[in-house]
């Protein structure tokens, strides 16, 4: 199930589904420890004998954002229980505090008492082993803890705060959880729970007739009770109409820092490049790591999950930040990278938001023999992004450290990984991590990292060392023209395959990240070679349904919905959809020519979730999504299609309104 609301601040994060759930509740690394881990946190609503759990169907429910922030907004309304409910939510920007305001609206003509329960179902650090659930009377507040992690809970309405509770254990010998205590509308007070615990609350109102309530409630959370108990002191202090206003305002200054002129844009693509931002920002982590996704029901089907740093997407992501204004949010990224390249100069298939290696299928040992268990456009394209945060802020301070201590180790072996006689990589896994072998894709991201490593060494006087990468970009170059060209399809292809015999045998499957060809500088986006190519990838790999889009390549077997491969080659992926409009954005010299990419910019922005989240890919026949949502590369790419297409059209010197 996506992830319809994303909150967060870089060391904490929490997640909702559809029905407003709580599903995911990160802390202390954004990705990394999910205290939830599959489980929810759920709020229901009793009155007079009544109850109903918000996830039933018997409420109409809206999730959205308030305008330019992290602020969430939902509305509810059951006619079975006669009430509506107006629930705004948000984490703060620096603390470590998710806070609710939640308006309880009586749609009846007769005065009601109306009792609102939060379930809370830890696993503290992924485990219910060991975990403690406890009622403070001091604070009056649940709190949950195991070592050095706490979760206090607590919350205020006009006559006081929390009106019953209940700690107990879940899902062991029997026992369901504290949240079947609720449904009769009274909790029964158990003050003290250890093992595997759950625990509920709940607060009191009195409703006049036609008449509404508003009540806080938050969760802090810390490395020990004192920080809890400061934090909940803080809320308290403040008070949660201050920390909301101030919440709102944070971020709505954060997301407008530039005014961009958005040309002819629509106000909805507008408005999903500001939610991009704002969602991006929710998926990195204060210490570097840019994490691919968040949303753990992808565990339900590989026992696995997005939340790791790809440094290839994390590359991508920043490459997007830099040009939207906020390289900032970068330089630690580029630490993350540092600290994980290993001796040998490259970086690993991917990494825990902590900085460890992450989970891998890539072997170091096949066929009889040793092999490097990477994805080398990974290393390269974290030396093309790092080149471009130069060019943004001129930090020589900043890159002269990287230079010595990652650009040169890297792009060393960059160029030593080369077959000399085919002026190509060595082998290494292609960007989707499903085959090894030597690709187009990988080629051009090497070609684009060697470049960018012999622009840094120019600038530090390193002569000896730029000509040595120069020099190897271009038999990269030369090497993609002589073998990755197919002349009989008049287009590059995939890749090509080595056997143990030195046999060479094409790939000639149609891949959407041939775009890499012109956007990392290999190729001009205008060259006879690059046209024909991305025309037949708009030809080829089009979803030829009422929902569209541009397929990963054909036959995409990853989560495919259709064997029709004809009319559907694969699930529309929106980073290759968008691929396409950057590669005409590139090639426009004409205002008319930017007709296409805004087009794909509208196909992306009615495709969205209706609270601005972009998945992974589509489902090809109900345009639902598919995989992870949000997926953070999906947002990075809109946002820098938008920047490009807003930069061309200022370009072309077209300042009238289109009409398309």
């Amino acid at each position: 199930m996506p992830r319809e609301l994303v909150l967060g601040n870089g060391g904490f994060l929490v997640n909702f589904d559809k029905d407003f759930n709580m599903r995911d509740f990160y802390f202390p690394y954004v990705g990394e420890l999910n205290h939830i881990g599959g489980s929810r946190n759920c709020i229901g609503v009793w009155s007079a004998g009544q109850f109903s759990w918000l996830h039933e169907s018997s409420w109409d429910k809206r999730l959205t954002y308030k305008p330019d922030c992290l602020v969430a907004s939902v509305t509810a309304k059951s006619d079975v229980m006669g009430l509506a409910l107006v629930i705004n939510c948000a984490v703060h920007f620096s603390d470590n505090i998710y806070l609710m305001k939640l308006a309880v609206h009586n749609l009846r003509k007769e005065e009601r008492e109306v009792r609102i329960f939060f379930t809370h179902d830890f696993s503290i650090d992924e485990t219910d082993v060991g975990d403690t659930a406890v009622y403070s009377p001091t604070l009056n507040a649940i709190y949950h803890y195991k070592r050095n992690r706490y979760i206090l809970i607590n919350g205020r309405t006009k006559d006081g705060g929390i009106f019953q509770f209940a700690t107990g254990t879940k899902r062991f010998r029997g026992a369901e959880g504290t949240w079947r205590d609720a449904e009769d509308g009274v909790l029964e007070g158990n003050p003290i729970a250890q093992g595997s615990v759950d625990s509920t609350i709940s607060f009191q109102l009195f409703l006049p007739p036609r008449g509404e309530q508003v009540f806080y409630y938050w969760i802090v959370v810390g490395f020990n009770f004192t920080e809890v108990k400061n934090l909940n002191e803080l809320v308290l202090q403040q008070t949660p109409p201050v920390l909301f206003e101030k919440i709102e305002n944070y971020w709505q200054r954060w997301v407008n820092k530039y005014t961009f002129n958005f040309a002819n844009l629509t106000p909805e693509i507008i408005d999903l490049f500001k939610r991009s931002l704002l969602i991006v920002r929710t998926q990195i982590d204060k210490r570097g790591a840019i994490l691919a996704a968040t949303d753990s029901d992808i565990l339900q089907f590989n026992r696995d999950h997005y939340c790791y740093v790809w440094p290839r997407d994390g590359a991508l992501v920043a490459q997007a930040l830099i040009k939207a204004g906020y390289p900032e949010l970068t330089k630690n990224f580029f630490l993350f990278c540092q600290q994980g390249l290993t001796e040998d100069g490259y970086l690993l298939h991917k990494y825990n938001p902590d900085g460890t290696p992450g989970s891998s299928w890539h072997p170091w040992f096949a066929n009889n023999k040793p092999q490097l268990p990477i994805q080398e456009d990974e290393t390269a394209l974290v030396l093309f992004s790092l080149w471009e945060y130069y060019q943004s802020v001129r930090d020589l301070d900043f890159v002269q450290d990287l230079y010595r201590n990652l650009v040169c180790p890297a792009a060393d072996f960059l160029a030593s990984y080369i077959y000399p006689e085919l002026n190509l990589p060595i082998e290494s896994y292609d960007l989707w991590e499903e085959r090894r072998g030597i690709f187009t894709f990988t080629t051009a991201a090497v070609y684009g990292g060697l470049v960018a490593a012999a622009n840094f060494a120019r600038l530090f006087a390193d002569g000896d060392r730029a000509e040595k990468y120069e020099d190897a970009a271009r038999r990269l170059r030369k090497g993609m023209l002589e073998h990755l060209y197919d002349d009989s399809l008049g287009r590059f292809i995939r890749g090509i395959y080595i056997d143990q015999d030195g046999n060479i045998s094409k790939d000639l499957t149609l891949e959407s990240s041939l775009f890499g060809l012109f956007y990392f500088g290999a190729f001009d986006p205008m060259d006879p070679k690059v046209i024909t190519t991305m025309q037949a990838i708009e030809t080829g790999l089009r979803v030829k349904t009422e929902v569209g889009g541009i397929a990963r390549y054909t036959d995409d077997y990853y989560f495919q919905k259709s064997r029709d491969i004809e009319n559907v080659p694969g699930n529309p992926w929106i980073i290759c959809t968008l691929w396409l409009a950057d590669w005409y954005i590139a090639c426009a010299s004409a205002p008319e020519h930017l007709k296409r990419p805004f087009q794909i910019l509208q196909w992306v922005t009615r495709h969205a979730l209706k609270t601005g989240i972009l998945p992974e890919q589509l489902h090809p026949y109900t345009g639902e999504p598919v995989s992870v949502a949000p997926l953070t590369w999906s947002h990075a790419t809109f946002i820098m299609v938008v920047l490009k297409y807003v930069e061309k059209f200022h370009q072309l010197g077209w300042y009238h309104q289109l009409e398309w």
